[in-house]
């Protein structure tokens, strides 16, 4: 039976990363759009139409996916790399302010402040300008809420979603379990973070319907394409991220926001700091990178199956484009009849230790399965002479090595580095020589066979026959070369 195929997908995020700019790359990567607006479909949640398109970064062709939120009967767009879930709290007062400012598909400048008095009292104003320059050719599917009438003019709702009534949302995906589940840590993510950056319990946290609705559709199109693409293992790379500052609903905030900072700091996700001035890892995003991540490092060796590519509104001086690959990972193949492979090398000075006890602690280290022990001479301080001590060893070994070191010789530091060596293919084994039976060592390169004697055996002829040991080890690697590799 053949075993299932893991797809591996490796974010590298020198742009940052959003949650539309995911969704653009994994659709550019294959998943399915049908199968995407399926299960939003399925939500009955309005309010926002999708955008599909392409669109180029600094000649880069790329997939330019957005949410479009439909308000007073205008069509808004986040800023597509640099939306924000805005938290608040039930009681504000009279005359909250709330400023968001966003790109319309790449116009920027565009900017849209919201005035507005909780509770819908008169004079509530709401002024929004847009600058609409959709690419053309780019496609807009519209959603609406259950029940509104043709013509139905959307108004900017003001109701305030907690985590709890996100996840009721979520509940009603038409989609395999697993998919809610990956959309619902996504959000608690989010909810932590924000929970910790203003002081309340996370079941407190509310998120403003603007700011929620396209929040909700990146998150479970990332949830749903990533099932769809059938991926089990995620690499990240680093988050680049910008400086400056950005205006937020609670004021002016640097770079990167809050609940960026508290999940990447919560998550252990790696920032990488450019001179872009503004945003370019988004809370959601982060929970996106924090989220999917299931592998600490890319594996060494790796091939490119596949590559999707998101873009994002704003314009770096470096293409702001999210890559998704597939990858597969390759171990450490053979080249030819050539092994590489990885080992750790412990080192320690010793001025003040014994022959003997140098002698002793090697033969303890090759007991315990070090590949190689040697010493070097060196002068140490004051023209002290010494030995220094080299221990090869696999990582595993590492542990094991130290505590044998502190324990035979009068060390009390260790150096240790990993180094790569390439080893031939070899195989350990007694065979039939002129001499009688012997202990060797075979190994290949290129198509050929070598044969080296083990001491111990080359000793014991020399002592039962007389001969000398040059003569019985070359008898011996000789009659190895006719022996067959198994």
């Amino acid at each position: 039976m053949n075993e299932k195929r893991e797809n591996c997908l490796y974010l590298e995020c020198s742009s940052g990363i959003s949650g539309d700019m995911t969704v653009g790359a994994l659709l550019d990567l294959g998943a399915s759009r049908e199968v995407l607006e399926r299960a939003l479909d399925s939500l009955g949640v309005g309010g926002y139409h999708l955008h599909f398109g392409r669109t180029k970064k600094c000649g880069i062709d790329a997939f330019d996916f957005d949410v479009h939120l439909e308000t007073d009967g205008d069509e808004q767009g986040h800023e597509h790399g640099d939306g924000h879930i805005h938290n608040h709290e039930h009681g504000d007062g009279p005359g909250c302010e709330h400023i968001h400012s966003h790109e319309h598909g790449d116009d920027p400048g565009c900017e849209h402040i919201h005035s507005h008095e909780h509770g819908d009292a008169p004079g509530c104003e709401h002024i929004h300008s847009h600058e609409h320059g959709e690419n053309p050719g780019c496609e807009h599917i519209r959603s609406h809420e259950h029940g509104d009438a043709p013509g139905h003019a959307h108004t900017h709702s003001h109701v305030h979603r907690s985590i709890r009534d996100i996840f009721s949302i979520i509940d009603r995906l038409d989609a395999e379990e697993a998919v809610k589940d990956l959309a619902r840590r996504m959000f608690s993510i989010v909810a932590e973070a924000e929970s910790k950056a203003h002081g309340i319990p996370v079941e407190k946290v509310h998120f403003h319907e603007v700011g929620a609705i396209d929040s909700i559709v990146d998150i479970i199109s990332v949830a749903v394409c990533i099932h769809d693409l059938g991926i089990s293992k995620v690499y990240v790379s680093a988050l680049a991220e910008g400086q400056g500052y950005v205006r937020c609903q609670h004021g002016v905030m640097p770079v990167p926001v809050p609940a960026t900072v508290n999940i990447a700091s919560r998550h252990g996700l790696s920032f990488r700091f450019t001179e872009n001035q503004g945003e370019m890892v988004t809370p959601t995003g982060a929970a996106i990178a924090a989220a999917l991540r299931t592998e600490s490092a890319l594996p060494e060796y790796y091939t490119i199956e596949k590559i999707g590519i998101g873009a994002g509104t704003k314009d770096f001086k470096q293409a702001n484009i999210l890559r998704a690959m597939l990858i597969r990972p390759q171990e450490e193949e053979k080249k030819g009849e050539e092994n590489p492979e990885a080992l750790w090398v412990l080192e320690t000075n010793l001025d003040d230790c014994t022959g003997e006890a140098l002698g002793f602690a090697m033969e303890l280290l090759l007991e315990a399965g070090a590949r190689d022990v040697w010493y070097t001479p060196a002068f140490m301080k004051k023209n002290r002479p010494a030995y220094v001590l080299h221990v090869l060893c696999e990582a595993e070994k590492i542990r094991e090595m130290e505590e044998i070191l502190f324990s035979a010789t009068t060390t009390i530091g260790i150096r240790r580095y990993p180094v790569k060596r390439t080893a031939l293919e070899r195989q350990t084994r007694r065979i039939e020589t002129r001499y009688g039976e012997a202990q060797v060592k075979l190994c290949r390169r290129n198509g050929g066979l070598r044969c080296y004697p083990e001491f111990e055996s080359v000793r014991a002829i020399c002592r039962e026959t007389g001969l000398g040991f040059p003569e019985v080890y070359a008898g011996i690697a000789e009659d190895g070369k006719r022996e067959v590799w198994e």
